[in-house]
């Protein structure tokens, strides 16, 4: 096996060109932040960006956990990939990843500075200490079916090589923001979700009105809702309420950021 390693500081924009610098180098499987990923799918591993402290997910990105790390040496050995990316934050930290797997020392070491411009660079860093936002190198629809509760932006990412040329659209990514990073708590109320609820109800036909609404928080996995409604006369029950789970479903998420696991649907009364 053939290992590469990407090496920049925190925050520089290490896994925002991981695809890139995979795809040059013909690399199909790579190592970021806890997580074994191969074909834009995480298939092993602990993501450090769940870790409620930046001490933890340093510890879950060297794989000191013993078994998070036969997760991904198994994984490793069934894959048997040619070759293989990691990314971290200096050359030590590669090491202490390259010892804790098995793996043998690098064939070739990239760094930011190498693939990214000084311009670039800073931009990114604004970014990580503004908006506190990390990148995943994954579809966003990845990141949530791994991870409910994250706050997850899509990113579709394309690179140039020159000026003139036309841009090459690599795959998507996903912005998150980690525990770690939040500058305060986020809060939604229940009467914003009600009232985006209510919203939406307006847009299905055969919807009468809103009787209830209640929320189940299940700590960080998501959010169950409970909706009571008044149905018109004359429409099918069944499809009708299928199609309120879900659209509430994919507007809520999509305007909060939050998961929702599952939204039960009541039909309490007619309206003729």
């Amino acid at each position: 096996m053939e290992v590469y390693a990407l090496i920049g500081p925190s925050g520089t924009g290490k896994s925002h060109r991981a695809l890139l610098v995979a795809q040059e180098n013909d690399i199909d499987v790579f190592i970021d932040d806890g997580l074994l990923i191969k074909d834009s799918r995480i298939v092993a591993g602990k993501s450090a960006k769940r870790e409620p402290t930046r001490l933890q997910a340093v510890r879950r990105a060297i794989f000191v956990d013993p078994e998070q790390r036969r997760e991904v040496m198994e994984k490793l050995s069934e894959l048997a990939p040619e070759r293989l990316l990691v990314i971290s934050t200096s050359p030590k930290m590669i090491q202490r990843i390259l010892t804790c797997l098995q793996l043998p020392p690098p064939k070739r070491g990239i760094k930011i500075e190498d693939i990214a411009s000084p311009a670039e660079i800073a931009q990114a860093r604004e970014t990580r200490r503004r908006e506190g936002k990390h990148v995943i190198p994954v579809p966003t629809i990845e990141v949530k079916k791994r991870f409910p509760g994250f706050m997850v932006d899509p990113l579709q990412v394309f690179f140039g090589r020159r000026p003139d040329s036309n841009h090459r659209r690599i795959g998507e990514k996903s912005l998150v923001r980690p525990p770690f990073s939040y500058v305060g708590k986020l809060f939604i109320a229940d009467a914003a979700i009600r009232a985006l609820v209510d919203r939406i109800l307006v847009d299905i036909p055969g919807i009468g009105r809103l009787v209830k609404f209640h929320i189940h928080v299940r700590g960080n996995d998501g959010v169950i809702l409970d909706l009571e409604l008044q149905v018109v006369y004359g429409h099918q029950l069944r499809p009708l309420l299928s199609r309120v789970q879900e659209r509430v479903q994919e507007r809520i998420q999509y305007f909060t950021g939050l998961t929702i696991l599952k939204v039960n649907v009541l039909a309490r009364e007619i309206l003729i």
